[in-house]
């Protein structure tokens, strides 16, 4: 199976947990539960209707739940994430032309940072994408760290 996600090679662990795929699946789930209601008004039945209300509270329950693991286990999501991260970029040193050094230089370009943490991350052939001293192209310097915070909208 072939992962369209732009972003999916440099996390190779959490390629199929992508944006895309939760909307698909919670997009379903909704979508059954609406018909449902749908079909509980339509009908005025009471058994349709009170199962459409259990469903929808049962997941407000579940969203809610997953809000609250997701804030208290923020910090091992984030070293998951990190590690993740450096096992992509492990994957891209030295190689060319593959689709993880483009995603990296695509990643590195557009959030202006360098690695994971810094330049040190690729060792003695870091990109042209880094762009540590004056390129002669008119961007800004780039920062040194990668802000995780900003890093995580890109990965879910």
């Amino acid at each position: 199976m072939t992962v369209s996600f732009r972003m999916a090679a440099l996390t190779p662990t959490l390629a199929s947990f992508t944006v895309s795929n939760m909307l698909l699946v919670s997009g379903i789930v909704i979508t059954c539960v609406s018909f449902l209601g749908f079909l509980g008004a339509l009908k005025e039945n009471r058994c349709l209707l009170l199962t459409f209300f259990l469903l929808l509270f049962f997941l407000m329950l579940v969203e809610l739940t997953a809000a609250c693991l997701l804030l208290m286990y923020e910090g091992e999501i984030a070293t998951m994430v990190n590690d993740d991260l450096t096992k992509g970029l492990e994957l891209a040193k030295g190689k060319t032309g593959n689709s993880t050094m483009s995603e990296w230089d695509y990643v590195q370009v557009k959030l202006d940072c360098c690695g994971v943490h810094n330049w040190t991350d690729w060792g003695v052939s870091v990109p042209h994408s880094c762009c540590l001293d004056d390129c002669g192209t008119p961007k800004p310097k780039y920062r040194e760290k990668v802000d995780l915070q900003c890093l995580l909208t890109y990965f879910p």
